[in-house]
């Protein structure tokens, strides 16, 4: 490393600390940073124990990091240094926040002295304030090191780790800044439950918006950031315009999402996992809807959606909508074709339903029987075939099996309907999907053509209902629908795609507006965008409905052609493929202070 190259510090509340999206973004993009960067990438992140025991590496303090971290310890400040244990192993710096305690209202007061952002005693404010202080001392500490001067890169991402962008500024700091916003703050206030919002953005004031919703210090230091960035950024030209109008600064770049593709690549094996896997949710479907009635599972399409329970933002309200006029037009035309629909989301819940895991445990009582009478037919057929005889099969089963089985049986059936959700909810009368399930009449009868599971959990190989990871379950299934209608960029289509499985989105999701511009005949490459901008909710419900019909007259082998098909294509949503538009940004950061 020569002292004349470039260090990157990469800055995010999400490094080596899970809570959304953009811990997905850092980490499968890890692997392209050093590929181009090495040694002199470093994120910088939060300190929380909890995810640090599991996720984090102590690390001897040297080189020019280590040193700024010692340094920040000497001061009072805690910070951690080591390797983030992930593809890649990059170097990090995690901040205790909490070590800034006894000085923070110091801190606030300059804050609000020097940038005019509000002082505010919110967690999230206090934890933004703290944690820029930190930032500002590790990169001034790093600026000063007339031993390993060389020039710095410091790149920010989202409000929460913005605060150290105006204080940098405010102090001369002489290397080159870089902010990145996923979704302005205002912008996901405001879509929230607003059908207009795309119609009226450029009518917004951000700052009143703010007010009004009580994020009044927390929009200011998203603007402040946006503002004192030599290199302001977003990630999808739909952020682009919230930006535009709420941030009153227009991003210089786009930087699209990407995924460590690779991690997902399973060459000439992703039809043969999809067949294992969907067995998986066969066995799913017999022991939650079989007690009941039956349907042919050769029949089956399994189509499901995901992400965080933002029920109009996510489009869970146009995707129950083309459901059920899905369900009517498959009843009209007499379609053999059954659909499983999963919708897996996190909602408040007490418990898993009783009926689902006796369903289950009676399931795994049928396995147990089976097996018992296939080994002893088996053994006894056998001796006979040996024997030169074509036996009597029956003869072959225990009567103490025969009479469990039966038993078992008989335990098993059940007159009710299966039940649309799969856990007891703590607010089942207002929860918007029940709700929405029950004005459309979504009852999972027997002569419904499409098939509702509401999952309020995510998917993981401890659950007694699926004992499968969630990448396990995507391949499982057909289609992933993920229609939104407030959606940065959205993660959910490009892991389906990623896995081999055809996905829905929509034209205001930073994904699906990328695609539009990228794969101008996606359609046929098995990834489908809803025109949901400028188009009312009953036309874009027509519309996604069209979609699934369509795709549920597929043949199979028209199915494995377009799995087939959006698998070749997810290699161009690479890390290595888009990881340069990061590059751009920084070369382009360096260029504006000179360096």
């Amino acid at each position: 490393m020569r002292r004349d190259e470039p260090l990157l510090i990469e800055v995010a509340w999400e490094v080596c600390n899970q809570v959304g999206g953009i811990y997905t973004v850092l980490r499968s993009k890890v692997p392209s940073m050093i590929s181009r960067w090495g040694s002199r990438y470093c994120l910088v992140g939060p300190y929380n124990p909890r995810s640090a025991e599991v996720e984090f590496e102590p690390a001897p303090l040297v080189g020019a990091v280590g040193q700024a971290v010692q340094r920040l310890n000497e001061m009072g400040y805690r910070a951690h240094y080591g390797r983030w244990l992930v593809s890649g192993r990059p170097h990090v710096v995690l901040l205790d926040v909490g070590s800034v305690g006894r000085w923070l209202h110091e801190i606030k007061y300059r804050v609000w002295a020097d940038h005019g952002i509000p002082a505010s005693d919110e967690t999230n404010v206090s934890d933004a304030v703290a944690f820029g202080e930190m930032c500002r001392a590790l990169l001034s500490m790093l600026a000063q090191d007339g031993s390993q001067r060389r020039p710095l890169v410091a790149h920010f991402h989202e409000w929460q780790a913005g605060m150290a962008i105006p204080m940098l500024r405010k102090e001369c700091w002489p290397g080159s800044l870089v902010f990145t916003t996923h979704a302005t703050l205002i912008g996901r206030y405001v879509a929230t439950g607003n059908p207009w919002f795309y119609d009226h953005l450029s009518f917004l004031d951000g700052d009143q918006e703010a007010k009004k919703f009580n994020v009044h210090a927390q929009h200011q230091i998203e603007k402040a950031a946006a503002h004192g960035a030599h290199v302001f950024t977003t990630v999808s030209d739909i952020t682009a315009e919230e930006c535009t109008h709420l941030l009153g600064r227009t991003p210089d770049m786009v930087l699209p999402n990407g995924l460590n593709i690779r991690r997902f690549t399973a060459i000439h094996e992703f039809q043969t996992l999809h067949q294992q896997y969907k067995e998986r949710l066969h066995e799913f479907s017999i022991g939650h809807f079989f007690p009941s009635y039956h349907f042919d599972l050769d029949s089956t399409l399994y189509m499901f959606t995901s992400g965080r329970y933002e029920y109009f933002n996510k489009g869970m309200d146009l995707t129950i909508e083309a459901l059920a006029r899905l369900n009517h037009r498959l009843r009209e035309v007499a379609s053999p074709v059954t659909v499983v629909f999963f919708i897996i989301t996190k909602a408040p819940f007490r418990s898993i339903n009783v009926r689902a895991l006796q369903s289950r445990a009676m399931l795994n009582e049928f396995r147990t029987a089976a097996d018992a009478v296939k080994e002893s037919v088996g053994h006894g057929l056998f001796l006979a075939a040996s024997s030169g005889e074509i036996p009597n099969l029956n003869e072959f089963m225990e009567d103490y099996w025969r009479l469990r089985l039966r038993r078992a049986i008989h335990a098993w059936k059940s007159k009710a309907p299966p039940g649309v959700v799969t856990h007891d909810l703590i607010d089942d009368a207002n929860d918007p999907v029940l709700s929405q399930l029950r004005v459309c009449r979504l009852f999972n009868l027997a002569d419904d053509p499409v098939k509702i599971v509401f999952h309020p959990d995510f998917v993981q190989a401890t659950s007694p209902l699926f004992g499968m990871e969630y990448e396990q379950f995507v391949r499982g299934c057909h289609l992933g629908v993920f229609p939104s209608y407030y959606e940065p960029w959205g993660y959910t289509p490009l892991e389906s795609i990623a896995l081999g499985v055809p996905a829905v989105t929509s034209d205001l999701s930073g994904f699906g507006s990328y695609l539009k511009q990228l794969v101008p005949d996606h359609a046929s490459k098995g990834i489908y965008v809803v025109p949901r901008r400028h188009n009312d909710f009953h036309r874009a419900a027509e519309e996604l409905t069209d979609q699934l019909f369509a795709f549920s007259s597929l043949s199979r082998r028209d199915r494995i052609t377009v799995r087939n098909s959006v698998e070749s294509l997810s290699e161009r949503f690479d890390w290595h493929t888009l990881g340069r538009h990061y590059n751009e940004a920084h070369d382009l950061a360096l260029d504006r202070v000179g360096r």
